[in-house]
């Protein structure tokens, strides 16, 4: 059994998808990050950073418990131990780990900072705003040229296409229009009707924000809670 400790943002769909595709049994663990239990000492035992995904799996390495923190990582270790969505083979396994690190080096933390910036910010500076705006729509112009000419980013369906498509989801808050990227859409669309991937998002799917986020969540997530010595 692995153990998922997961709140609804795009880095914890990535990993809730990947274990719905890889049919790996697995129990969630809620860590309600705009509560901050994201700082117990428990839950930064496995995940120092004091992010979410992590995981424990009871059936690890040698049969003994092991956990891993980082989505990118988690990602990768669960494909490997299923044997699938990320090659053995060189060429085709690292075509896969290129356009996953694209994800963790780009996609993740330039779109964040779109939502943040054009959403949570306490006041609109306007050259952030500008700036990760038009960072957004540069990488979805990259994804577009990918995805031009291959059905997915890598030569097959894989834990690149998984870990890319929960932060797409939001495109309208990044500032951009899914109709001005078609091949984009196209992979987009073809995703969103997986049924693992339906079954993904359906996770803790009743605790999602609908209304937007209230103060404490805001000082817990961005304010000196965040920055706390621990």
């Amino acid at each position: 059994m692995i153990d998922l400790y997961f709140w609804t943002t795009p880095n914890g769909y990535k990993v809730s998808i990947l274990l719905e595709e890889l049919e790996l049994p697995y129990e969630v663990k809620p860590v309600n990050i705009g509560a901050g239990e994201q700082f117990k000492p428990e839950f930064l035992a496995i995940s120092p950073n004091n992010r979410i995904p992590a995981i424990v799996d009871d059936d690890g390495p040698g049969g003994a418990p092991y956990s891993l923190f980082e989505s990118g990582a988690i990602l990768m270790y669960l494909a490997d131990k299923a044997g699938r969505l990320l090659p053995r083979e060189t060429a085709a396994r690292y075509r896969v780990i290129e356009w996953l690190m694209f994800q963790m080096a780009n996609i993740g933390p330039m779109l964040g900072q779109a939502h943040h910036f054009r959403g949570y910010a306490p006041e609109k500076i306007e050259y952030a705003v500008n700036r990760y705006t038009n960072e957004a729509r540069r990488l979805y112009g990259v994804m577009d040229r990918r995805l031009e000419a291959h059905e997915y980013f890598a030569d097959d369906y894989s834990v690149a296409d998984i870990a890319i498509f929960p932060w797409l989801r939001s495109h309208a808050r990044q500032g951009v229009d899914l109709d001005d990227y078609p091949h984009v859409e196209r992979w987009y669309n073809a995703l969103a009707e997986r049924p693992a991937v339906q079954r993904g998002l359906e996770v803790l799917e009743d605790q999602r924000r609908t209304g937007g986020m209230d103060d404490k969540a805001k000082e817990i997530l961005f304010g000196a809670t965040q920055y706390e010595r621990r």
